[in-house]
């Protein structure tokens, strides 16, 4: 039996230190994981040398500072998490393994009106058919990350009766979907995946405080702080689309008036071309237009950067984060949107702030968010059921 303090329970710990470094990362040199766990270089070499013997990592011959090196990371075949995001308009499931490989993906609309019921029972049958798909055997699955938009009270686990999908409010995402997959689920808002998504994969790599600015149906930003995502106390954190730019302006469907999603979300920027473009004109069109050189749609792509640049502006002045990422459809836009933006942030943050922040695109577009519930899951599974070995099996590899 081990006990505290002991040589067996320190020897436990570190390797689960090194387990929980290379599953965060994806793969990290032998170097890098003496840095991220404060251990030595040669205890690192011992551990990842007895955790290769058992089967739970892999090393790979690669380079570092022009330098040969060994990356490790964790098995293939060691398990595997599932990301799903429910969309305005969409459902998006992927199947990931712990080496941060994503092994299948797929997504289908989604009718916004259906019952939560029913996108919960569309998400079932997608998941199973991925699984079936990778070969891989159920009992592999070591979690599930759910983006949802809207909400999510941390306590509760509850669904803001403010989300987008009418009549999901008041449900409790991650119990229905745990009840039909049998499978740990964790739940977050999908601004708050996107920002893990960029974080881990896409434009917010190398960084550890960052906003992922989301623009859709509504208005989103998810916010990194020291590396981790920052939901505050109610779970409520970035909710940037609510910042009041016109006491006198539209009212919102939160009951202010004037918010920034009245100038900036899909649902009120299509009206304003859909005289002219027509009754189906979608965000992903007025941007695709904009970029052939239609002046209307040039126009009002660049007032909601101006927009988003008054919110993100704030951002600065309150956190100083080092760097935005504009996620969405409206990143497709390029310099016709993010120009704007930082016209608006040199002219409302505080000079310092503004000097010392960058504002890119996303680098995964629409998969940000699933590849955020990936990262999730990711994060929130336990290193003690690798090293036990339970999820390991028979099941072919993948690469």
């Amino acid at each position: 039996m081990e006990t505290p303090g002991s040589q067996s329970s320190l020897h436990r710990a570190n390797l689960e230190r090194v387990v929980r470094a290379v599953r965060l990362a994806g793969s990290l040199t032998q170097a890098e994981i003496a840095r991220t766990t404060g251990l030595s270089a040669a205890t690192v070499s011992n551990i990842v040398r007895e955790l290769k013997d058992g089967g739970t990592v892999e090393v790979t011959p690669t380079s570092a500072g022009g330098r040969r090196a060994r990356s490790v990371s964790l098995s293939g075949d060691a398990g595997i998490v599932i990301g799903v995001d429910f969309g305005h308009t969409h459902l998006r499931v992927a199947i990931g393994n712990l080496a941060h490989q994503v092994l299948a993906e797929e997504a289908e609309p989604l009718d916004v009106d259906a019952s939560s019921a029913q996108g919960f029972d569309r998400a079932e049958e997608l998941v199973s058919r991925l699984i079936a798909a990778t070969g891989v055997d159920r009992s592999k699955v070591a979690g599930v990350g759910l983006g949802v938009p809207g909400p999510i009270d941390v306590e509760s686990g509850t669904l803001g009766s403010t989300a987008i999908l009418p009549g999901w409010g008041g449900t409790k995402p991650a119990e229905e979907l745990r009840d039909r997959l049998g499978v740990p689920v964790h739940v977050d808002n999908d601004a708050n995946l996107g920002a893990l998504g960029e974080l881990v994969w896409g434009s917010g790599k190398g960084v550890r405080d960052l906003a992922y600015i989301k623009v859709a149906s509504g208005v989103g930003a998810g916010l990194v702080i020291d590396g981790k995502i920052y939901r505050g106390p109610g779970g409520t954190a970035g909710e940037i689309g609510h910042i009041t730019l016109d006491e006198s302006g539209p009212v919102c469907r939160c009951g202010n008036r004037g918010c920034l999603e009245t100038f900036t979300a899909a649902r009120y920027v299509l009206p304003l071309l859909q005289p002219g473009h027509g009754p189906d004109l979608t965000m992903e069109g007025v941007v695709r237009l904009a970029r052939d050189g239609d002046p209307g749609c040039r126009r009002v792509i660049a007032d909601v950067g101006r927009h988003i640049g008054s919110g993100v502006a704030n951002l600065c002045n309150l956190l100083n984060p080092s760097r935005v990422v504009l996620g969405g459809d409206l990143a497709e836009a390029g310099e016709l949107v993010l120009g704007p933006i930082r016209e608006s942030v040199g002219r409302y943050a505080i000079p310092s702030a503004a000097r010392q922040l960058s504002v890119l695109p996303g680098a995964l577009g629409g998969r940000a968010e699933v590849l955020g519930a990936l990262a999730l899951a990711l994060s929130e599974m336990g290193d003690s059921t690798l090293l036990d070995g339970s999820l390991r099996s028979s099941a072919p590899a993948f690469t």
